[in-house]
């Protein structure tokens, strides 16, 4: 009898949840792309599962406040976290000690979408393409500068990853967030930068930066007719920010499993895909497993750059 009630306990449980509300930490500021992106979601799922979903702006450490809470809250299906590449993937590669580890503290539930960025370049830098802006580099070694939203960023990265596989030395210059870091490229004090496209559609309209390549593998329905980095002399070029939803480790499998069915439905249902596209973002769905596969991966690969660049966490 006892080995009957244990065989039958999982189905139960996935039919029972969810029974109370459910918290959906958000470990950025309101506002921002993953906030927006968390509630659209939260928004979702509390119709899918009848159960409000809370979004709960825990902001500290870049994020890793958020996603330290979420690796040590209770594994019980009733605590998520929507994280990035910036939490998840940057911070273990960049950071020698973190108050959580990854994927080993969380039980990856989906992928949501991912978003591509755009080289800009300050209309001053004589390089209309890829390919000249590397001919450049490599004719000025250490006199072109290039702009980031601060250390160990993804964009920050980007350019890094850059150089090594284009074989050129540039100058990083960080500044505290996009909007200055923007600007520094629109007024000349920076000659180029990585960028997520959304900050930067405004001065591209008006021809203050110029666009050279997209990060993703293909072209960005925002920038249709800017070419991929990776079609332009660095084969396999890819940068782009992930964005997925991640429990704590332990939750059970059937919890987990019919949250990534519910997470699936939602990123494909048309008003939402509709929203999220028109921000630059592209749907991704995956599995659990496919997901942990992601994160692993990303994480040796931004740990090979950074060793290589020599970057050094900045706090």
């Amino acid at each position: 009898m006892i080995a009957l009630t244990s065989f039958f306990a999982l189905p139960v449980l996935a039919q029972s949840y969810p029974s109370k509300p459910i918290r959906f930490i958000v470990p950025f500021p309101p506002g921002g792309g993953t906030d927006v992106i968390g509630r659209l979601l939260a928004q979702k799922l509390t119709a899918a599962l009848g159960q409000q979903f809370i979004v709960d702006n825990r902001v500290g450490a870049a994020g890793r406040l958020g996603t330290e809470y979420v690796a040590h809250a209770a594994p019980d299906g009733y605590t998520l976290l929507m994280t990035t590449t910036t939490t998840i993937i940057t911070a273990p590669a960049l950071f020698a000690k973190l108050p959580y580890q990854s994927p080993q503290d969380f039980a990856p539930i989906g992928p949501i979408v991912t978003g591509a960025m755009v080289l800009v370049v300050h209309p001053s830098v004589p390089a209309r393409s890829v390919k000249a802006l590397i001919a450049l580099a490599k004719q000025r070694p250490g006199q072109l500068n290039f702009a980031s939203t601060g250390p160990g960023d993804t964009n920050h990265l980007a350019a890094e990853l850059f150089q090594i596989r284009a074989g050129v030395q540039m100058v990083h210059v960080p500044y505290r967030g996009a909007a200055p870091a923007t600007l520094s490229v629109v007024m000349g004090e920076t000659g180029l930068m990585f960028s997520n496209i959304v900050p930067v559609m405004p001065p591209l309209k008006s021809g203050k930066v110029m666009p050279l390549g997209i990060t993703s593998l293909a072209p960005s329905p925002m920038l249709p007719e800017v070419r991929p980095i990776a079609e332009q002399g660095l084969p396999g070029f890819e940068v782009e920010n992930l964005y997925a939803l991640l429990a704590p480790a332990g939750t059970p499998s059937d919890i987990v499993r019919r949250l990534a069915a519910e997470l699936r439905t939602a990123v494909q249902s048309p008003d939402l895909k509709e929203r999220l596209q028109a921000d630059g973002s592209r749907i991704v769905t995956g599995t659990p497993d496919e997901l942990e596969k992601t994160i692993v991966a990303e994480i040796a690969k931004w740990s090979k750059v950074i060793k290589t660049a020599g970057i050094q966490a900045p706090y």
